[in-house]
């Protein structure tokens, strides 16, 4: 049985993220509302307390964040991370790599998201002076609440419509290179999965090799400024095992 250097368990990643704490056209403190494509997203929170607000096929629903709060979301939930005061949470997401690639989609407007170039336009942020990315982060945040708010108005009133048609728009904006995707999730969690299903037929057939390979893995201490993500400020932490095992 061929062995392999470990990595985080299902091929996921691990990320240390501050919820925004400046306040959206709405009034509410938090980050850009969107909708992941393919991964699932789970928040344990650490500190703090808050808000998840989210729409799914069930309608729009806000579950409440505190201290020792477990809360995933599947691909397509259309999620808003709301700071009541110092909401920091521990980000578990499902298939690393593919949310650096492409697999959220920001709830702009429609018009915007409907139009490649002005979508890229929209969610890039500039490498410039802290405040400057600060505030591109924020301009971005709102926008993207624009377009959640509609969405929510509509759910509301109960025309699931509107959000069938942005998880279509989201789907389409990513088309082109979504292909390429395969071998990150090939790479990630289908290989781990094989490699544990080799680890359970060997042990029906008496053989421990594996055991052999044990070992411990550590990430590295977090270092360095906390970029500009999504819900909030954000560090990632480096759980690809040894010799970027992933």
């Amino acid at each position: 049985m061929s062995l392999t250097p470990p990595t985080f368990p299902g091929a996921t990643s691990v990320s240390l993220l501050d919820v925004y704490d400046d306040a959206a056209p709405d009034g509410l403190r938090g980050g850009s509302p969107h909708l992941h494509l393919a991964s699932t997203e789970c928040y344990v929170v650490i500190g703090g307390r808050g808000e998840l607000h989210t729409i799914d096929a069930g309608g729009a629903r806000q579950t409440p964040l505190g201290e020792g709060s477990v809360v995933w979301f599947t691909p397509g939930t259309i999620h808003r991370a709301v700071n009541h005061g110092d909401l920091k949470v521990l980000v578990v997401m499902g298939n690393a790599g593919l949310p650096e690639a492409g697999d959220a989609v920001m709830t702009f407007p429609a018009d915007i998201v409907a139009d490649p170039e002005r979508y890229a336009a929209a969610a890039a942020l500039p490498s410039g002076p802290l405040q400057e990315r600060a505030d591109a982060a924020a301009r971005r945040r709102d926008l993207a609440v624009e377009g959640y708010l509609r969405l929510r108005a509509a759910v509301d009133a109960g025309d699931a419509g509107p959000v069938r048609a942005f998880q279509a728009a989201a789907a389409a904006l990513v088309r082109d290179r979504s292909a390429a995707w395969t071998e990150i999730v090939e790479r990630g969690p289908a290989a781990q999965a094989e490699r544990s299903l080799d680890i359970v037929r060997a042990l029906a057939q008496g053989d421990a090799t594996h055991l052999g390979a044990a070992a411990v893995s550590q990430a590295p201490a977090l270092t360095g400024e906390r970029g500009f993500g999504m819900c909030g400020r954000l560090r990632a932490y480096d759980v690809r095992g040894p010799a970027g095992s992933r």
